[in-house]
């Protein structure tokens, strides 16, 4: 019989995050919400007088926000908790229609002080009654090309929860409606496959159950395919609306202006990365000999290649290798790691119908958040250490920064979780140097942290660059049509060495992030820049973990890419890139010898 997981309330509330640090109470809860309902009001106070009083609106929307941001947090984390429960599912579709409303409420803010001289602006700017919202000034003139009238800026917020809803099907179809089916473990037990365990049969020794999960994932979703892609084409349509309607000429310009990334930084990665392809071709040759496999499929890509070794971690001891690994941050951000493993940070186990996968989210005034589903192994160990990088970036940006300017930009969100994956396998390699099976082991680690996050994430953008461009051209987004150009990429990318499986055309169809426009691209720059930064912390020391600290805690005071510039990497120019993809091709050859 199948292994059925616990329910939420079954398992150790020592190993879950404490969202009673957000309100203690649920009264807490609703008397906030109330109260937002009230801020909202005084928000709409000052339609067609914030040109008059600029300071007066700012505040009501800047506090009003604020408050949001806090019942987002706990309705929204109560309900990943456990999805399938119709209470916390009210509360969240409660809270999403709080935020429209909101939205809605301040959204002549922009346009009434657009109305404004360009000169008054640029003083108000300047004026340190004005700090906390210099640079959304500063910004409100760099859009004005791209900001409508206040009618129809109200008209767009109010759209904005029925443009939502395609990734709102995603999400309930993926954490709590899919049907996946049961396979046999190594001991051929019948074990439910869910997203938690996926990854970790991808992983297994035993060639059958890879295949058995590849297939029974994927053929899962293959069967849905007209029903997916008529969701996924309906999140491309609002995004190309959204483009149309703010007079930007392509979805990705709409999704990367505002973040201040010029278009050629998405270019730059897609051609760098499409560049050093042979090396990519390179490592699976190497896999596919260290395996003794005739043919290489794409579900003989996450199993260790190193054979009969395996670095099995618990959580505990996963959390206190990351703190070795980390120690080169510095004394005070271990002992603030430490104080969120003890104080209810972090949700670590999967339960029945818990949101899949792991991430770092909180609210201003309130410690950071991390979601995991733990594995015991080194990727369980890794996942960690990129969460916490995340939640340690959001700690020292709201410690720095008023509310306004403490949110940093996508672009450079997945740097400090990447830089922190970087110095733990720096640290491991170093710490196994003398043990030639494990220098392997961690060499192929540390080829496939590029290979996912490099290599499958440009892939994934050069996808989302295409479906939306075949949308932009007046294309039918079909499944056929998309799950034939996701095949495509794949063969253009692992076909060389590996059998690509018919299966895995269906893959686009479970990626949450591309719910999430031009997003995903942000994880291969992020790795890149964290690879410069890790190697400058490790070959300069206290300097260069000053600088790093500078650019944790810039939030959006400055533009992304000149908070990358603290910390020593310009991502305008392609060196990044490269440079990073040549330390794939090395690592390539040094696991070679290793073999050898």
């Amino acid at each position: 019989m199948a292994q059925e997981l616990k329910t939420r309330n079954e398992m150790d509330p020592r190993w879950q995050w404490r969202l009673d640090h957000i309100f203690a109470a649920e009264a807490d809860y609703e008397q906030a919400f109330a109260a937002a309902g009230e801020q909202i009001e005084q928000v709409k106070r000052y339609q067609g007088k914030a040109a008059k009083d600029p300071k007066a609106a700012l505040d009501a929307r800047n506090e009003l926000a604020k408050q949001l941001d806090r019942l987002a947090a706990y309705a929204l984390m109560h309900k990943d908790e456990d999805g399938g429960d119709p209470q916390r599912q009210a509360r969240a579709a409660k809270l999403q229609s709080l935020l429209v409303q909101a939205s809605s409420a301040g959204s002549y803010l922009e346009s009434e002080l657009l109305s404004l001289p360009e000169e008054t602006l640029r003083a108000l700017a300047a004026d340190p009654a004005y700090a906390e919202y210099s640079e959304d000034l500063r910004n409100l003139l760099r859009q004005k090309p791209h900001t409508l009238p206040a009618e129809q800026e109200h008209l767009l917020a109010s759209a904005g929860e029925v443009m939502g809803v395609p990734r709102d099907v995603f999400g309930m179809f993926n954490n709590v409606d899919l049907p996946l089916p049961a396979i046999r473990d190594e001991e051929g037990r019948e074990v439910q496959l869910t997203h938690g365990n996926f990854g970790p049969f991808l992983r297994s020794r035993d060639r059958q159950v890879r295949k058995a999960a590849f297939e029974g994932m994927h053929e899962t979703f293959r069967k849905f395919t007209a029903t997916l892609s008529a969701n996924y084409a309906g999140a491309v349509k609002a995004a190309v609306f959204r483009a149309r309607a703010r007079h930007y000429a392509s979805a990705r310009q709409a999704s990367l202006d505002p973040l201040e990334i010029p278009e050629s930084v998405y270019d730059n990665l897609l051609s760098e990365v499409e560049r050093a392809l042979p090396a990519l071709q390179e490592y699976l040759k190497l896999r596919k000999k260290a395996l003794g496999v005739e043919d290489l499929h794409l579900y003989d890509l996450y199993v260790p290649m190193i054979a009969d070794y395996e670095m099995k971690l618990t959580y505990p001891e996963a959390f206190e290798l990351v703190c070795e690994g980390l120690a080169p941050l510095g004394a005070d951000y271990i002992e603030k790691l430490r104080e969120g493993y003890n104080g209810g940070w972090i949700d670590v186990y999967e339960n029945k119908a818990k949101r899949s996968g792991a991430y770092s989210w909180g609210c201003y005034g309130v410690h950071p958040y991390v979601l995991l589903n733990h594995s015991d192994d080194l990727l369980g160990a890794m996942t960690l250490a990129h969460e916490l990088g995340h939640s340690m970036h959001t700690y020292y940006s709201s410690l720095s920064q008023p509310y306004a300017k403490a949110n940093y930009s996508l672009f450079v969100a997945e740097v400090a979780s990447t830089c922190n994956e970087v110095l733990l396998m720096r640290h491991l390699m170093k710490k196994y140097a003398d043990d030639p099976k494990a220098a392997a082991f961690l060499c192929n680690q540390l080829l496939e942290e590029f290979r996912t996050t490099v290599f499958r994430q440009t892939m994934f953008a050069a996808f989302e660059k295409e479906s939306h461009a075949m949308l932009e051209r007046g294309e039918a987004l079909t499944g056929e049509a998309l799950s034939k150009m996701y095949l495509a990429l794949n063969e253009k990318y692992y076909g060389g060495a590996c059998t690509v499986d018919e299966a895995i055309q269906a893959e686009w169809m479970r990626i949450p992030h591309f719910y999430r426009n031009f997003y995903v691209y942000q994880y291969a720059t992020g790795f890149s820049a964290a690879v410069s930064i890790a190697n400058r912390i490790l070959t300069e020391g206290e300097a260069a973990v000053e600088d790093y600290r500078k650019f944790l805690s810039a939030g959006c005071s400055v533009p992304p890419i000149q908070a990358l510039r603290y910390a020593g990497v310009d991502m305008e120019q392609p060196d990044a890139v490269r440079s990073a993809l040549q330390v794939f091709a090395r690592t390539v050859e040094d696991l070679k010898k290793l073999m050898n």
